[in-house]
């Protein structure tokens, strides 16, 4: 007797940039990176159910700033997937937001690959996992890593992936800023900042890799970096008070989030992260503040 499945929930992460390294413009326009991922424990849902046609609903926290067209990640999944094996996308895609909108962490990058993953399964198309990271990449530079998740470093414009072996867990606090920051307008003020500059070749952080490997939070601390942050700074300049703030309380280390606006701020333990968080709260100088521990699964069915 053939069962027919009602509908796949897939499980995906955000993200933190623990090194963003990024490189001159190159002439289709992208950057040459060398970002070295963190999938956090912040997680969107996605479910594909069989339906009549294509269609995306969301629910969550600012579910209302994400697209149900066909621009939406998620949605473009689905059409990827099933251009390639011929089938008819009628499905709707639910998406529960938890990861933060527009904040840095990858959340619609997340949810294209999970769609991705939930529809692979829905439908029964046994694609293979490099068929999948094929997809993820044409949709864009973050989507390889949420199907992945762990920690890895990503070259080329991101989506070129190396696993990184990572010997403990760390403690992180997300600060969610007011708003989002356009990561295609952040690399232009990156290009405007760094404009008659020699910027150098992206490489990996030797140290950085080495306080992955170790699990050493300290090590971690003094190794971040982010070549993005000076221009998320440069067109939300009260970010900075955000950070200020955050290791005022007692973190460590701080910095913006990928292309912002998030914050991220790493600590010793989850004690630690608790206290930020509710100092963060106070300060009044970011809309919310959330706990997680990396490294987290990539995107899976549950």
């Amino acid at each position: 007797m053939s069962t027919v499945r009602t509908g796949v929930t897939v499980r995906v992460p955000a993200k933190v940039n623990v090194q963003l390294a990024v490189g001159a413009a190159r002439p289709d326009g992208f950057h040459d990176l060398a970002n070295v991922f963190l999938a956090v424990g912040l997680y969107d849902e996605v479910t594909a159910a069989p339906a009549d046609e294509l269609r995306v609903t969301c629910s969550g926290p600012d579910a209302g700033q994400v697209p149900l067209d066909r621009t939406n990640l998620a949605a473009r999944a689905a059409l990827a997937l099933a251009e390639r094996y011929g089938i008819d996308p009628a499905v709707h895609l639910h998406i529960a937001k938890d990861i933060p909108v527009a904040g840095g962490m990858a959340g619609g990058s997340a949810d294209g690959a999970a769609a991705l993953v939930a529809c692979d399964a829905l439908w029964g198309t046994g694609a293979s996992r490099d068929e999948l990271l094929a997809i993820c990449a044409e949709l864009g530079s973050d989507v390889p890593f949420s199907l992945v998740g762990g920690a890895a470093l990503g070259t080329g414009r991101g989506e070129k992936l190396t696993p990184i072996e990572v010997g403990g867990t760390f403690h992180w606090v997300f600060a969610v800023a007011d708003g989002g920051l356009s990561t295609p307008a952040v690399y232009g003020e990156f290009d405007r900042l760094t404009a008659g500059t020699e910027v150098p070749e992206p490489t990996a952080s030797p140290a950085l890799l080495a306080a992955l490997r170790s699990g050493d939070p300290g090590a971690l601390a003094g190794a971040l970096s982010n070549d993005l942050q000076p221009a998320a700074l440069s067109l939300r300049p009260s970010l900075a008070e955000t950070l200020a703030a955050g290791t005022e309380a007692g973190a460590p280390a701080a910095l913006v989030s990928g292309s912002g606006p998030t914050t991220a701020f790493l600590v010793p333990d989850a004690e630690t992260a608790e206290k930020v968080a509710a100092a963060l709260l106070t300060s009044g100088t970011c809309r919310n503040a959330r706990v997680a521990a990396s490294p987290a699964p990539g995107a899976h069915v549950i």
